[in-house]
């Protein structure tokens, strides 16, 4: 591991150096910007598995290397950056820099029609980059600065198609939202360093999960007798929660669809929305300190497991009446990172990562499957609008239906069982309450249904595609990937036009490129789970670093939860099948049987809840007065005092005219005039003319004759 660390750095360097010379290549030069990120992905790949398979092999407790080095120096105080090498960070770059790998490899296909197709490859590795950043760190300082590029990231990717309003206002929206977590997280983190002086976590003893740093926030309260660590804990926490979506700050998650659909897969799977977790997992050792905790569970750990199930099952009522492809995936990946932060609150860091590992994969797979299906469909994302696709897509709907049992958790073989089982379990345990797990359950159950539905409104029945506008031969229907030449040009295949009946657009089965990464993230959302069953749980065991030990058997609490979660899964998917594929939809016009059953709540969650609103009739109302308010104070307050304060200034210049012209002046002017005239008057004594000096000269000396002789007189 000490030789792997040093070289550890590289692993986000690789694609931050393609990103940087893909910034300066040419708009035509798409294979080289291609070639530079999925190159960059493979290296760090490698390292990446170089450096777990060097963790795996250490023998050491704890299983752990870490390098650091002076940032900037102030005084006799120095800041330190660094990377560490543990189990959590050497598994979770293998996942990013492999899926991220596979959805670089699938963008080829999806974006080759794009003008932009080079600053999209250069906006992923820069993506990819950061993320990697961020798990590597060993300085919650760095972690933050990657963080925020992973923001600043997303912001570029998600508003990539630009020209539409939505993908630019859907941006915008991500960007906010995460900052309000972000501003949290940032106070937490300045918080912290002032009570430790370090922001390093592993630092030979002395680091912020370490016992010398968590020894220096015992004994300390804040506001309510609340402790500064638990206080430091839900700060951070907040920026957990805006990254992975968590209620009340997953508004922008869905919204997030309007990228393209590898950028969908990108945030939704492997990278930006893992992040939160991952942050959760990596501090966990501060979350979990509390000197006032109840039933040896934390306030911070408590809070977690709430806001995670919650999430959980609010985000899964959504996903049953949406319609969009894309946007029931999306809620999906919210009420799933729900599960997420309820697995680390009850059963820690290695249950809720392992649902993340094998999330990645299947959900991934979900999200590029959406993509291959919008373009089979001709860009079609509404369900309603589909059907049929079992028979035109073969490929995709088996990969496709692999996703979704992985993700309704069906039993043995596809690794959303483990991994989700695994939580079910830790929140039926949890010392607190049996809400977590109720709500959890009731998530499990509506996860089988949403997903069942979009199956049978996707694969199943006719197809129900859209009526041409055009006649057959004629261009296609509107890209938002094409530039505006290439829709003029590009035509539908002649074997699509020779077998589409008059005014219906076929779908067809995408390109190879588009179809093997699913193959491959289908195969590994089967295998993955196999790594973490009760039997044999190395992934849970490599986490916690602890000796893996085989079980001879199931304990009965574990089987009966399993049980349970099977009975789940089989209502859901079999009120989905007979609601939605007992009698498939035979129209796009054809009312939801939901919504037939009961059209107002159904309307409700379609609506998300009127979250959304409720947010435009509160906080961004709130927001629009404040500005109008800061406007008009600026303009009439300040703008009004500044005037006024200007003519006082004018009034005043004008009454130091008057004083300087008539009073100053004309006083100073006045007496140097009659000095002058004074002057000018004795100046003709002063003339040159000896004779006339003589003669003034004789006359005075008369005059003082005449005096002394009048006074002598007298």
């Amino acid at each position: 591991m000490n030789s792997i660390i040093k070289v550890l750095w590289l692993i986000p360097v690789l694609p931050l150096l393609a990103a940087a010379i893909t910034s300066v290549l040419r708009r035509n030069q798409r294979r080289l910007s291609a070639g530079l990120a999925i190159g960059s992905m493979i290296l760090s790949f490698v390292i990446a598995c170089t450096a777990l398979v060097a963790t795996i092999q250490h023998g050491g407790d704890p299983r752990r290397a870490t390098f650091d080095f002076d940032w900037l120096q102030f005084g006799e105080t120095s800041l330190k950056l660094g990377w560490v090498l543990d189990p959590l960070s050497a598994s979770m770059a293998v996942m990013v820099t492999f899926v991220g790998l596979l959805i670089f490899i699938y963008s080829v296909g999806y974006m080759a029609h794009d003008e932009n197709f080079t600053c999209f490859f250069c906006f992923l590795s820069l993506f990819a980059a950061a993320m990697l950043g961020l798990v590597i760190a060993n300085s919650l300082l760095l972690l933050f600065i990657s963080w925020e590029l992973v923001g600043l990231a997303s912001y570029l990717l998600i508003g990539f198609w630009y020209h539409k309003p939505s993908a630019a206002a859907a941006a915008k929206k991500a960007f906010i939202v995460t900052r309000i977590g972000d501003v949290g997280f940032f106070i937490g983190l300045l918080w912290l360093y002032s009570q430790t002086g370090t922001l390093l976590f592993y630092d030979g003893g002395n680091g912020v999960l370490e016992t010398t740093g968590l020894s220096k926030l015992v004994a300390q309260t804040t506001i309510g007798g609340m402790a500064v660590a638990t206080a430091i804990s839900l700060l951070i926490f907040c920026g957990a929660m805006g990254k992975s979506g968590q209620v009340p700050l997953h508004v922008w998650l869905p919204d997030a669809m309007e990228g393209p659909t590898p950028v969908s897969a990108l945030i939704h799977a492997a990278t930006m929305v893992a992040a939160g977790v991952f942050l959760v997992a990596r501090v966990y050792p501060l979350l979990d300190f509390d000197p006032a905790n109840v039933a040896g569970q934390s306030s911070a750990l408590t809070a977690v497991t709430w806001v995670g199930a919650i999430t959980a099952i609010f985000a899964a009522l959504i996903a049953v009446a949406q319609d969009d492809i894309k946007r029931i995936l999306a809620y999906s990946t919210v009420s799933q990172l729900g599960f997420m932060m309820a697995g680390v609150g009850t059963g820690g860091p290695a249950v809720g990562m392992f649902h993340l590992l094998t999330h990645a994969f299947f959900k991934a797979l979900l999200f590029l499957g959406a993509g291959s299906v919008i373009h089979g469909c001709h860009d079609e994302q509404d369900i309603r609008r589909m059907g049929g696709l079992k028979k035109a897509m073969p490929m995709t709907f088996a990969t496709y239906a692999i996703g979704m049992m992985a993700l309704t958790g069906v039993p043995l073989f596809f690794s959303g069982f483990w991994s989700k089982d695994e939580i079910l379990h830790s929140a039926s345990v949890w010392p607190l309450s049996r809400g977590p797990f109720v709500l959890l359950a009731l998530g499990t159950l509506l996860t089988a249904f949403y997903m069942t539905r979009q199956v049978c409104y996707v694969f199943f029945g006719p197809y129900r595609g859209v009526e041409s506008q055009r006649q057959v031969g004629q261009a296609l229907p509107p890209h938002p990937a094409l530039s505006r030449g290439e829709r003029e040009t590009a035509s539908l295949p002649e074997d699509t036009h020779a077998s589409a009946p008059s005014g219906i657009l076929q779908p067809h089965e995408s390109p190879p490129v588009m179809t093997w990464p699913l193959v491959v993230l289908a195969i590994c959302s089967i295998v993955i789970g196999f790594l973490g069953t009760p039997i044999w749980p190395w992934i849970q065991s490599f986490i916690e670093s602890h000796h893996l030990e085989w079980s001879h058997g199931i304990p009965i609490q574990v089987l009966g939860v399993m049980l349970f979660s099977t009975l789940l899964v089989a209502a859901g998917i079999l009120t989905g099948w007979w609601l939605y594929g007992r009698k498939p939809i035979q129209s796009a016009e054809q009312l939801d049987p939901l919504e037939a059953w009961n059209g107002e709540f159904f309307q409700v969650l379609r609506q998300r809840f009127f979250v959304d609103e409720f947010y435009d009739a509160t906080i961004v109302r709130f927001v629009e007065f404040m500005s109008r308010a800061a406007d008009w104070l600026d303009r009439v307050i300040w703008g009004g005092f500044v005037q006024l304060v200007g003519y006082l200034v004018l009034i005043l210049a004008w009454v130091d005219r008057l004083i300087d012209d008539f009073v100053i002046n004309g006083g100073f002017n006045g007496g140097s005039e009659s000095f002058r005239r004074a002057a000018r008057y004795f100046s003709r004594f002063q003339n040159g003319e000896v004779h006339r000096y003589l003669r003034v000269l004789g006359l005075s000396v008369s005059v003082l004759a005449l005096l002394f002789l009048w006074g002598c007189r007298g």
